[in-house]
C-alpha cells in the first residue's frame, strides 16, 4: 500500500519517511547538529517543485519537530519561543494549511518529547492535533488520521531504519529521533548504493 510521506511520533522516540512515486531521488543529510533536510541527489532532475527540499527535523524546545515540509521550521520555531507543543502545531499547520498541488496533498508533524509526543495533521477538510503517550502514525494518503501504531526503536539510528524498512511502498529516505538524557539524537537512513549515511 503507498500512504505517501509519514511520521510515527511517541515519547522519546520519532521518524519521518519520504515515500515518493513522483520525486524518488531524495536523500536526507544533516545540517549541523540540530536539523536534518530532504534534498535532491545528484541524480535528480532539476526541478522548481517547492515541496522536493526542506527541513524534516529540527532540535527545538524540549524536544524535536518531525514533518513533510517547510511548515517544519515555523513550528520549531514557535516551540523554541515558549509556545506550549499543541499551540505551535496547532498555529504553523493551520497557517500553512494544506499543499496547493495536484493532490491537495496534507502537511503532517510532530513534536517529541522524553515524556510526550504531539501528532499533527492539516488535510484540506480538517486540523488534527493530538497528544500521544505511545508511538502514533500519520501520513499524508491513506493513514491520514493519527491512530497508534507499533514501533519500538530505542534510538534515533534504530528509529530512521525501522521506518525506511516498513512495509509501505516507495520508500525514498527516513529520518529518525530520539529525545532523552538531556539532548536529542539523530539517525538517517537513505537508498542503496549509499546506503545509512549513520
Amino acid at each position: 500500500m503507498y500512504i505517501g510521506r509519514f511520521v510515527v511520533v511517541g515519547p522519546k522516540v520519532g521518524a519521518y519517511r519520504v515515500s515518493s512515486r513522483s520525486f524518488p531521488n531524495r536523500q536526507v543529510t544533516r545540517r549541523g547538529d540540530d536539523t536534518l533536510t530532504v534534498v535532491p541527489t545528484a541524480e535528480a532532475e532539476a526541478t522548481d517543485n517547492p515541496y522536493v527540499s526542506y527541513n524534516c527535523a529540527r532540535t527545538a524546545g524540549d524536544g524535536a519537530v518531525i514533518g513533510n515540509g517547510s511548515h517544519v521550521d515555523p513550528i520549531a520555531e514557535k516551540y523554541d519561543r515558549g509556545y506550549p507543543a499543541r499551540d505551535a502545531l496547532v498555529e504553523a499547520l493551520h497557517a500553512m494549511d494544506y499543499e496547493k498541488d495536484d493532490y491537495d496533498t496534507p502537511r503532517v508533524a510532530g513534536i517529541v518529547e522524553a515524556d510526550a509526543g504531539y501528532v499533527g495533521i492539516v488535510r484540506r477538510d480538517a486540523l488534527v492535533v493530538r497528544a500521544v503517550d505511545e508511538p502514533h502514525l500519520v501520513a499524508t494518503y491513506e493513514e491520514d488520521d493519527p491512530r497508534p501504531f507499533e514501533f519500538a526503536p530505542r534510538t534515533a539510528v534504530a528509529a530512521a531504519r525501522t521506518a525506511y524498512g516498513l512495509e509501505y511502498e516507495h520508500a525514498v529516505c527516513a529520518a529518525g529521533v530520539r529525545v532523552g538524557d538531556g539532548g536529542v539524537g539523530y539517525g538517517l537512513q537513505n537508498a542503496a548504493p549509499d546506503g545509512d549515511a549513520e
